[in-house]
Parts: C-alpha cells; sequence; structure tokens
C-alpha cells in the first residue's frame, strides 16, 4: 500500500471510528449485514468494517449482502473473488428489479425512487430472514447534506438520512458508518485500492437527476468557502426547534397569549393570497 493510499485510509478509519463511537452503531457481539452495491462507497465501507473488526480482535462479525438486481452488463465475478481475497463471507442474491424500474417508470423519469424502494424491501426481507439485526448502508458525508438540500428546495421537508435508524417495524437497525466520511477521500481511496466496482445502469445512466444538480450546487458553493458541506452536516446535529415554524412543534396561536384570552379575541386578518402563491 503506497503511502497516500495508507494517509487516506487512516483518516476514513478514523472518522468511521468516530461515527461509531459518537452514535453507537456497533455493539459487542454484533452480526452486521454489510450492503455492498458494487459501489466505491459500499466498497470502502465493507474494506473498513473488516479491518475494524480484526482490530478489535474479532468482537462483531460482518457479512456481505448483494443484491444483483439483472441490470444489463452485470458481472460479479471480480467481486466474488475480492471477498474471497479478504475472507469475507458473503451472498449475491439475484433479483430482477430492474426490469420493474424499467417497465414503471417513464422515459426520462427518475429511476431513484422506486429503484430504492425494491432494493430496500429486498434487503430488510433477507436481514429478517437469516437474523441479521444490524443492516450497514454506505452513505457518507457528502450524500447526507445533498439529501438535506434536496428535500427543503423539492420537497419542502427539513430531513437527510440518520446515522442510526430504527426500522418503521422495529426489526432492524440501520447504520451508516460513513456519515462523518467525505465522498472525495473515499474516490481516491477505491481508486488506489483498485475495488472491481461494477458500475449501476440505472441511476448512474441518469446525468440530469435532482441530486446531480444539487451536488453541483454545494460544490460551486465550497469553492467560495470550504466550510460549506461541514457547516450543512454540522446543521443537522444542532437544530434549534425554536427558529423554524412547525406548529407541531410550537402552538404559535396561543404562544405568549394571556392564559384567560380566547381565539376569538384575536384579530381575524383576511388572507389576499392563496397558499400556492406564498
Amino acid at each position: 500500500m503506497s503511502n497516500k493510499c495508507d494517509a487516506i485510509e487512516k483518516k476514513l478509519l478514523h472518522y468511521m471510528q468516530k461515527a461509531i463511537r459518537d452514535f453507537g452503531m456497533v455493539q459487542k457481539n454484533d452480526r452486521i449485514m454489510v450492503c455492498l452495491s458494487g459501489g466505491k462507497d459500499s466498497y470502502t465501507m465493507l474494506y473498513l468494517l473488516n479491518k475494524m473488526r480484526k482490530m478489535s480482535r474479532h468482537q462483531f462479525d460482518i457479512f456481505s449482502f448483494t443484491l444483483d438486481q439483472a441490470q444489463p452488463g452485470w458481472n460479479d465475478t471480480a467481486m466474488r473473488a475480492w471477498m474471497e481475497d479478504q475472507k469475507i463471507p458473503y451472498e449475491i442474491l439475484k433479483r430482477d428489479t430492474y426490469s420493474i424500474v424499467k417497465e414503471k417508470i417513464p422515459e426520462g423519469k427518475t429511476y431513484c425512487s422506486l429503484c430504492s424502494r425494491l432494493r430496500r424491501g429486498n434487503i430488510y426481507t433477507y436481514a429478517e430472514e437469516h437474523e441479521f439485526r444490524t443492516i450497514a448502508l454506505g452513505h457518507h458525508r457528502d450524500d447526507m447534506i445533498n439529501t438535506l438540500l434536496m428535500s427543503i428546495l423539492y420537497s419542502g421537508q427539513i430531513k437527510s438520512m440518520p446515522p442510526k435508524l430504527l426500522t418503521d417495524n422495529q426489526k432492524h437497525i440501520v447504520i451508516r458508518p460513513l456519515t462523518y466520511c467525505q465522498e472525495a477521500d473515499i474516490t481516491e481511496f477505491a481508486k488506489l485500492m483498485e475495488f472491481p466496482i461494477i458500475p449501476c445502469t440505472l441511476c448512474g445512466s441518469q446525468e440530469n437527476l435532482m441530486r446531480v444538480r444539487v451536488k453541483k450546487l454545494i460544490a460551486e458553493l465550497a469553492k467560495e468557502n470550504p466550510k460549506v458541506p461541514s457547516n450543512m452536516l454540522h446543521a443537522l446535529s444542532s437544530i434549534q426547534p425554536s427558529q423554524l415554524m412547525d406548529s407541531k412543534l410550537w402552538d404559535f396561536k396561543n404562544l405568549g397569549r394571556e392564559p384567560h384570552q380566547s381565539l376569538a379575541e384575536i384579530i381575524d386578518v383576511p388572507c389576499l393570497l392563496d397558499d400556492a402563491e406564498i
């Protein structure tokens, strides 16, 4: 391993360990199902988790799970060889979700939503059938801040990807060990490590996605102020509800009113615009 590769690995490992400590992602004797998509992020996550496992003297176990979505050109021969070389137990499960996505989503529309739902369903089903409580996903810092801005701009909601999540049915804990890791470091590390990447022919084939545009916007802002991405990540853990306008958090109509004052005493100002115009 080159000095440059060793330096990036130490940096990534440091931030992964910090995220795991900060959010209590891994417990002793955990069996972690690590989702390996075939991309740079999940390869990096799996490699580093395996290294951590060895450093901890095998206080937790990992298992690599890959969903073969039957996309054209899929070839996992090199992936299998890599995992066998790393001595990582794995399974590659084939489910043709690719055809479903292509059939249901009109040409020119975004594949990501349906594709991720189908993939997530298969992941949770496999985890339940094989009694994996913890599921590790390869989302990193830039994924989280991109999602935050996308949610604000396109969904009208302030939300992103939590570093640790209890699923709705409370059967699984989803963790994102790369929460503090920067995509630029992951990209460079994956190249130096020569991971056998398998390109995605669904979302990877769509260049005009909203997330691509948002990613470019953040990159442009970061050229002027390099702290923009880290500030956005910090904002996710520094929420000030009193400075927002969510009526579920604050009873604005009754805020500051005398206890005896009734709603009938409040001035009723007619609305001059439709809600859609605001």
